[in-house]
């Protein structure tokens, strides 16, 4: 834990300086409730300091920055966060929970996110177009200007290098807002990036409240994309938020992701792959949140999956044998335990978990315990709701179209998994699902060398792969006539 408790300073223009009112917020620990430091908290002027200097840094330099100088600096800058992996794991450790040994995981793929975005920027150039009249058309990739970057609390490191690096990769500039919970490795890494050389201006980070810094950026006439990562509530109002001015928007929000388990498949492996929704404790849009399973084994895979959920270690996130830590906050570990008292009142069967740990050392922490649900039914809440935390609910069902309709039976459309052995099956269903990544025998469909996005309101746009660069610029075409 910290012993100075001084609020940590925002990142405008280069420079580390206070909120222009002098406001501050803890960061607490969710293992233990301790205030492991306190952070400024941005204002709607400090947000109008960040873009002048985010819009001078463009149009006096960034913008027109040699591609490959802007990949040597996203190289140095990939370089500096595995210096500092230990440092930078620690601090997403601390603010959100999760095992040490995931935070090293996501520090490392955060420097080769960096490290991939420098490898194809050079990649991202026009084309020469055939033309009908006498002459040649060509294409231009140019950057946008000043992008808002606002990241989640739940993945924060991650997520904010899937948004900085393109953006940067493209010639932008950028403001990080990170979420008020886990502002710490965003503030750490903007001064890295001006350690290894990146201009000032180019990378401003303002921790600060949504209704508050995000809206300013989401309605500055200078800000001219907004990349968002979270609820589809806040996506809704930031998407309305940027109507006025047509801002570009990109939205990833929230998910109800099902894995779908047919009979001829694998089961057990199928039922082993409980760390689908038990990663990050549960707060994952990808989590496997519900399980759809034939009639014919439905008993069979409960019990194998309920008892390797029972298995699963929750403990102190700096142990290193620890797969679950606790919940992001307080606020977090009540909105979970209501929709499990909410999903018992509506009749569904309570197999395991769907409490805090009785172990003392868990009690002054956000933790819960894997739940899993049986008897599911389609309608019910926890079939239909984003929990957000470490509970699954499990639904029979006896048909290959039922299962469709019940994998796309909510609004969210986001992740997926088919487990069959039949591949002609496997080839209907990832076509019927109404989800932008799906995976076959597997819970992994997230890959940095590809789109990431979703369908209906889990959000617009694709991120990660080369379409991520599409979403930081705009295309010019230009026509030189031969006459």
């Amino acid at each position: 834990m910290a012993t100075d408790l001084s609020p940590l300073p925002l990142l405008i223009d280069g420079k580390s300086i206070p909120a222009s009112d002098g406001s501050s917020r803890p960061i607490i620990n969710p293992a233990n409730g301790a205030t492991i430091a306190n952070v400024s908290d941005a204002t709607a002027s400090d947000v109008d300091a960040a873009v002048t200097a985010a819009h001078s840094a463009f149009v006096n330099g960034w913008g027109k920055t040699k591609v490959g100088d802007r990949a040597t600096l996203l190289r140095a800058l990939a370089a500096k966060i595995r210096e500092n992996q230990e440092e930078l794991a620690l601090l997403e450790t601390q603010s959100t929970g999760k095992p040490i040994g995931s935070s090293r995981g996501e520090v490392g793929y955060a420097a080769k996110v960096y490290e991939y975005y420098a490898g194809i920027a050079s990649s991202a150039g026009g084309e020469t177009v055939p033309l009908s009249a006498n002459g040649i058309g060509l294409t231009f990739r140019e950057p946008i200007g000043v992008c808002g970057l606002i990241v989640p609390w739940n993945f924060p490191i991650v997520i904010m290098a899937w948004k900085l690096a393109p953006c940067l990769a493209m010639g932008n500039t950028a403001i990080v807002k990170p979420a008020e919970l886990t502002p710490l490795t965003a503030l750490r890494v903007g001064e890295l990036a001006l350690e290894v050389g990146f201009p000032a201006g180019v990378l401003n980070v303002l921790p600060g409240a949504g209704p508050v810094a995000g809206k300013a950026l989401s309605t500055h006439p200078r800000v001219r994309k907004i990349s968002f990562t979270g609820s589809t509530a806040t996506g809704s109002a930031i998407m309305s938020a940027c109507a006025g001015d047509i801002k570009r928007v990109s939205l990833e929000l929230g998910g109800k992701s099902p894995s779908v388990v047919f009979a001829d498949a694998d089961i057990e492996k199928a039922a082993a792959s409980v760390m689908s929704i038990y990663d990050n404790t549960g707060q994952d849009c990808c989590g496997r949140s519900r399980y759809l399973v034939e009639r014919s084994i439905y008993s069979e895979f409960i019990d194998r999956f309920v008892a390797n959920s029972k298995a699963v270690r929750i403990g102190d996130p700096m142990a290193s044998d620890t797969e679950i830590g606790p919940l992001a906050s307080s606020v977090q570990w009540n909105r979970v335990d209501g929709y499990v008292k909410q999903g018992v009142a509506e009749g569904a069967k309570l197999c395991t978990g769907g409490k805090k740990p009785s172990n003392e050392s868990f009690a002054a922490g956000c933790y819960y315990e894997p739940t899993v649900f049986a008897d599911v039914t389609p309608g019910m809440a926890i079939a239909q709701k984003e929990i957000f935390g470490p509970v699954v609910a499990v639904i029979p069902f006896d048909s290959e179209t039922e299962a469709v309709e019940i994998a796309n039976g909510t609004p969210y459309g986001l992740s997926a998994s088919v487990w069959t052995r039949d591949g002609g099956r496997a080839l209907r269903m990832v076509r019927a699902i109404e989800s932008g990544v799906i995976s076959v025998n597997s819970s992994s469909s997230v890959h940095l060398e590809m789109p990431f996005g979703g369908f209906k309101q889990s959000g617009i746009g694709r991120e990660l792969g080369p379409t991520a660069l599409d979403l930081f610029s705009e295309v010019k075409s230009v026509f030189f006539s031969a006459e």
